[in-house]
Order: C-alpha cells, then structure tokens, then sequence
C-alpha cells in the first residue's frame, strides 16, 4: 500500500475487461484508471452501451477484471477471494440504484435498519442507527411508512439511508433519479453532494443528467473503452 492509500477511497489502475459474444472478443474496458479521495464527488457520464455499468460491477468486486486492480479504502478488491470481496463490499461500500430495491412488506425504519442487523448489529441499535440516517435524508416523519406510501423522492432518500448504514468509504450510484421527476431529482442531487461533503464518503455516480454530473468535483467520460476526464 503506498503512503497516500488510506485517503484514498478508491484507486482504479489500468482496468480492462472483455466479453466473448459467440467467436467474437468484445472489448469494453481499456486501460481505465482513476482515483477517488475521501469525501469526493464524481461523476461517470458516456453514452449507453458504453460500458459504465461493466465498471460499476468491476468497482463493488462483482466482476473481475481480465486486467488491472482495483484498491477500496486500501483492500484490494482484484486479490481478494470470493469471501474477502464479500467482506469488503459490505464493510466499504454502500450501492443506490436507479430502482430503489426496497422491501416492500418494511417500513422505511426496517428497510433501513436491516444490514445492520444482518451484519450483526442488536435490534435496537440498528433501529436507532436507522432513525439517524432517515433523520440525516430528511424523513424523521416518515419511519413507519412503506415504500409504497412513499414518494418517488423519498424511496431513493431511503436507499440512500440504506447505503450508509454500514459506515462506507465509498457509494456507488447507478442513475439515482433516473426515474424522478426534475424537483425530486434535484433533491436528491442536493442530498448526496451534502453527504459527500459532510459525512466523507466517496460519491461515484453514473448518470445522463449532465447538469448534476457538472455539480459533481470530478467528470469522467467512458467511450471506446477509454475513461477521460470530460472538460
């Protein structure tokens, strides 16, 4: 580990990864290298079919790449075996999805309070935990609703509660408001740049919204395999 590597929650060096399609080789990933610092926000746009959803999968150690490694919070997810990738994933990153994926038999609170009590944490420990987070997103008035009482705004602000349950260095979002309206969305963008800031942790987002993508420290633009800065 150099020196530096604990500051960073995310270090990605020259990642490849290709896909055989019946006797042709699919090149999605070349060469793709960036870092991420503690705290910082960035963005990853490009067109679909690009290959952004490959890296995503690559970066929470749900793929392997063909080539390269890729260090979260200084473990290396590209060495580790199949338990040690589990472990980092659930200890180091949190996920939000442009589908919420909540439980919808929970409530928000539940929904919430779940990793934490799978990864072993009391009942109420993890419910007080919960509240805080729901509390930090905004939904103190909304700890016993459902998802399906909920707003489109406010399940992604409990997905987003839900990714931080587990104190990670890193949150990988994947079109969060995709499926939101223009108010909610901003709210939502609003959100997540304030928790980067305040709480530490890595944001890494996928998106087609250029104008949150721009709000964002950094831009990376993937095409042709290549990740670039966007200027």
């Amino acid at each position: 580990m150099r020196p530096d590597d604990r500051k960073m929650a995310l270090i990605t060096e020259d990642v490849s990864k290709c896909y055989r399609q019946g006797g042709q080789v699919i090149e999605v990933l070349d060469g793709v290298s960036f870092e991420v610092g503690t705290g910082e926000s960035v963005a990853i746009v490009g067109v679909s079919g690009s290959g952004k959803s490959t890296l995503l999968h690559l970066l929470a150690g749900l793929d392997q790449p063909d080539q390269g490694s890729i260090t979260i919070a200084g473990h290396n997810l590209s060495r580790a075996s199949a338990k040690q990738a589990g472990d980092i994933r659930n200890r180091h990153i949190g996920f939000v999805y442009q589908f919420h994926h909540l439980l919808s038999e929970f409530s928000a609170l539940e929904n919430v309070a779940m990793p934490l009590m799978i990864g072993g944490e009391g009942k109420t420990a993890a419910r007080a935990r919960a509240e805080e987070l729901l509390r930090e997103v905004g939904l103190t008035h909304r700890l016993t609703h459902h998802p399906g009482q909920l707003s489109g705004g406010e399940r992604q602000r409990v997905a987003i509660a839900r990714a931080l349950a587990m104190g990670p260095d890193l949150v990988l979002a994947d079109e969060p408001t995709g499926n939101l309206d223009e108010q909610s969305a901003d709210q939502i963008h609003d959100l997540m740049l304030r928790l980067a800031a305040e709480s530490g942790i890595a944001f890494v987002v996928v998106t087609h919204n250029t104008q949150f993508a721009r709000r964002m420290q950094q831009v990376y633009r993937l095409h042709g395999g290549k990740l670039e800065p966007d200027s």
